[in-house]
C-alpha cells in the first residue's frame, strides 16, 4: 500500500470519528454495499485467493484469459450435452 493511501486512509478514520451521524448515514449508504459484499467471503475463502494470487505472481501457477476459459467451457458442454 503507498503512503499517499495510508494518508488518506488515515484522514478518513479521523474524519468519520468526529463527523455528525447525518454524514456518516449518506457515507454508508455509499459504501453499504461493498461492505455487504466484502464480509461474505469466509476467512477460508479469502485465504485460498490470496494463496492463488501468490501462486500466480510468483509464476508458480499459470493463469488464462477469460476468452480462453470460456472456450474451454463451451467446449466441456457441447461434448456433454452434443454427443
Amino acid at each position: 500500500m503507498t503512503l499517499a493511501v495510508n494518508i488518506i486512509r488515515e484522514k478518513l478514520h479521523n474524519y468519520i470519528d468526529q463527523v455528525d451521524s447525518k454524514k456518516i448515514k449518506a457515507f454508508y449508504t455509499i459504501v453499504e454495499a461493498d461492505l455487504e459484499v466484502e464480509s461474505s467471503y469466509s476467512n477460508v475463502f479469502k485465504a485460498e485467493l490470496d494463496q492463488r494470487y501468490k501462486d500466480y505472481k510468483s509464476g508458480k501457477t499459470k493463469m488464462i484469459s477469460g476468452n480462453e476459459s470460456k472456450k474451454r467451457i463451451q467446449k466441456l458442454l457441447k461434448n456433454k450435452f452434443n454427443r
